[in-house]
């Protein structure tokens, strides 16, 4: 089923550079899965998340969080996924896909049992009060899942030579003030714990997970997808294309490694 709410037409403090119609945005969406489905899937199953339940996946990006959903909470369950582009979300039965801001677009009151965000707020200045509008969403005792990163200690471990260490760590750092320059905050996840609190939310469940990036594994995939989404940004931050050229042949190489920052998956219940 598919149903279209209308847009609000609101614009970032910047532009979004995880955009659902960027060229790159397949391969980004792919290494999320790769990389985080895993653990994100894993924390809601180990939650009792089963059959029967109503959920909300709230910036759905290509679906596979909401697909994997659907099959969890099959039969008699449904899944809303929301994006404020969802073209890439594939139809299936029991899911249902909504063009939706969530800063601006009416969400049901006490309608979801689970809502589930991952690597959305972080982008949006308005963070705090979704995170309220999202508690009046669910029914009492219903469960968030909030998954945040917190890139503050993206370091690298491991590289051809010194001067390779120090322009990845120049990379990590440039791309962080570029998604603050477009309003985002890429230290938030260490402050998903505290806002949740501040919300009303109680009985919180906190994960913290570092991944490995290093050849073959989902995780340096995904930034090297990063590496080509902010090649203009960078190339404006005083990059140069024989620099960014060299920053993929050293994630490439198999004597690199580095750690991705925290990702802080968190669950909270909205009192019963």
């Amino acid at each position: 089923m598919s149903t279209t709410l209308p847009p609000s037409g609101r614009p970032l403090d910047g532009p979004y550079p995880f955009d659902n119609d960027s060229p790159h945005s397949a391969g980004h969406h792919l290494s999320l899965e790769q990389a985080l489905d895993p653990l994100t899937l894993g924390h809601l199953a180990d939650a009792g998340v089963t059959r029967g339940a109503h959920c909300l996946e709230v910036g759905s990006g290509a679906g596979s969080v909401a697909h994997a959903l659907t099959r969890l909470v099959a039969p008699g369950g449904t899944v809303t996924a929301t994006d404020v582009k969802p073209g890439r979300i594939a139809p299936a039965p029991g899911l249902v896909v909504l063009t939706h801001d969530i800063v601006n677009d009416p969400l049901p009151e006490a309608r979801y049992d689970v809502v589930v965000a991952r690597l959305v707020l972080q982008h949006l200045p308005e963070r705090r009060e979704v995170l309220r509008r999202l508690a009046r969403a669910l029914v009492p005792g219903g469960l968030i899942q909030i998954d945040e990163f917190d890139t503050s200690t993206e370091h690298c471990l491991l590289a051809p030579a010194p001067d390779d260490a120090r322009l990845y760590d120049r990379f990590t750092a440039a791309k962080a003030d570029l998604m603050r320059a477009a309003g985002g905050d890429p230290a938030w996840g260490r402050h998903v714990p505290a806002d949740l609190l501040a919300a009303g939310f109680t009985a919180l469940d906190i994960r913290p997970h570092v991944l490995l990036r290093a050849p073959g594994r989902p995780a340096l995939g995904l930034q090297l997808h990063h590496l080509t989404h902010f090649a203009p940004g960078l190339l404006d931050a005083g990059f140069t294309p024989s620099e960014l050229d060299r920053l993929r042949a050293v994630m490439n190489d198999p004597g690199f490694a580095a750690v991705t920052g925290v990702l802080h998956s968190v669950q909270a219940r909205r009192p019963a």
